[in-house]
């Protein structure tokens, strides 16, 4: 039961995941729009989510099942598990391990088709941001991701009405 539920949002799910990793990328070129020898980057939007989809076999927004078909496996919440030492610096300290894990997995899975912007007038020092181009992508993913997030509360408000008038 909880996986077909899980399966339902992992198209939501995943699609906001790359676009807040685009963000990231964004936002860090507009910061270092000065910096003398930085490369914009960027990522492919959909080549990124595809890629994303079919790593854990979710279906896109047709239905249709990516990659192999598999369902996909449950996100776990963030956690509290074994991992790394702390410190106990005073005799009353409590010994423990901790590790964090967030649900949407590691960023560095949508990064991995990272391209770098090719500059429509090169700057001397070598930068190759667009301060004009950034603040549109910027803007333009930013409502992408807006929109996201109002269909994925779409989706979350259908299902509790379903479960709520069957009662």
């Amino acid at each position: 039961m909880l996986d077909k539920l899980d399966a339902e949002f992992a198209f939501g799910r995943e699609a906001l995941d790359v676009r807040s990793t685009r963000q990231t990328l964004l936002s860090s070129n507009i910061a270092n729009a000065d910096t003398p020898g930085y490369q914009a980057r960027d990522v492919d939007f959909n080549a990124s989510l595809a890629g994303a989809l079919k790593r854990v076999g979710a279906s896109g927004p047709s239905g249709m099942a990516a990659g192999n078909g598999r369902p996909l496996a449950m996100a776990q919440p963030v956690s509290v598990s074994s991992g790394m030492t702390l410190a106990a610096t005073e005799a009353g300290h409590m010994a423990g391990n901790t590790r964090l894990e967030p649900t949407g997995g590691p960023s560095d899975n949508y990064t991995s088709p990272l391209m770098y912007r090719v500059p429509v007038q090169p700057a001397l020092d070598g930068n190759t941001v667009d301060l004009d181009t950034e603040r549109v992508q910027f803007a333009d993913n930013s409502l992408h991701f807006e929109s996201g997030m109002t269909v994925l509360s779409q989706q979350i408000k259908t299902m509790l009405s379903a479960i709520t008038s069957g009662s």
